[in-house]
């Protein structure tokens, strides 16, 4: 392979005219830039210069390299900036995962953030939901935790730790969402089992943890929820309890930006909450986009 620095040097000796001018140019002894011609002749197999004189001049074949030289130069010049900016965290693909309430209520804003600070960086979403599982090898995701008790130590609960750094960002409640006339909208909270004689409006067609904890925790209080209908996600949940079809119970999170004629009254259970956690892939510990996303994520989280 050959050398890009001594590509530097015989282009300088084209340029220039000689070895002595070169050899100022770069701060070299003559003797040096010699050396460099003569090993760049041996790597390529070439005659870059012949003998004029006491002085040289470049052979056919040595203005074509040195021509060439240019390009190639530049062109790793544009690489090794490119890596500094993949370093930095400046360009490249983030690849996130994350379930939809948190894509819908954390995500334009932290990516929004993230497209000031980093505007030539790529954020890749991919939702958990549509994938029916977590996502294999993202560079953070967010997720919801398996266990619904949370008395599991988060760093080794629910798989996976393996390469990733693992933390809880929140544990939150959930919320019964129902018709603003609605016997239950002026209520301060209410019980899960109080909801047990209502018509319910399924909102997880993915059934994922979510809706297992409520499932769960209906069971455990002797009752089967009556799904009416079964709506593809949250806000289409929200449609169908504003036409008074049913109730329907989502995380807290779940209830970003509820239409006006819907309430959403605090399930009073301590027991019925999801836990919200991070994982961040080891290797981005030193990439800054990464990092600095990480820590928008944190913040959302503690609004």
């Amino acid at each position: 392979m050959v050398d890009p620095h001594r590509l530097r040097v015989f282009r300088a000796v084209v340029h220039t005219g000689s070895i002595n001018r070169a050899a100022d140019r770069l701060g070299y002894t003559p003797s040096a830039v010699s050396q460099h011609v003569s090993a760049l002749q041996r790597e390529t197999g070439l005659v870059l210069v012949e003998r004029v004189g006491r002085g040289i001049r470049p052979t056919a074949a040595g203005l074509v390299v040195a021509e060439r030289a240019t390009r190639v130069l530049d062109q790793l010049a544009e690489f090794e900036s490119l890596a500094d900016d993949l370093r930095a965290g400046r360009r490249g693909t983030l690849r996130v995962g994350c379930f939809m309430s948190a894509n819908r209520a954390w995500m334009p804003v932290i990516v929004g953030t993230l497209a000031d600070e980093f505007p030539e960086l790529v954020v890749e979403i991919d939702l958990l939901e549509l994938r029916g599982r977590r996502s294999a090898d993202p560079d953070l995701e967010i997720y919801i935790a398996e266990s619904v008790r949370g008395d599991r130590d988060p760093t080794v609960a629910d798989g996976e730790a393996d390469g990733y750094d693992l933390e809880e960002l929140r544990a939150e409640g959930y919320l019964a969402v129902v018709p603003a006339a609605h016997p239950l909208a002026g209520r301060a909270s209410v019980g899960l089992a109080e909801l047990a004689a209502e018509a319910w409006i399924d909102n997880d067609h993915a059934r994922g943890p979510c809706r297992e904890i409520v499932i769960t925790a209906c069971a455990e209080r002797g009752f089967v929820p009556r799904f009416r209908v079964a709506a593809p996600d949250y806000a289409s949940a929200f449609d169908y309890v504003a036409e008074g079809v049913g109730i329907t119970v989502v995380p807290r999170l779940g209830a970003f930006r509820l239409p006006g004629d819907v309430v959403a009254v605090p399930v009073a259970d301590a027991d019925v909450r999801r836990r919200v956690m991070l994982r961040v892939k080891r290797a981005m510990r030193s990439h800054p986009a990464a990092m600095r996303m990480a820590e928008l994520v944190r913040a959302a989280a503690l609004a």
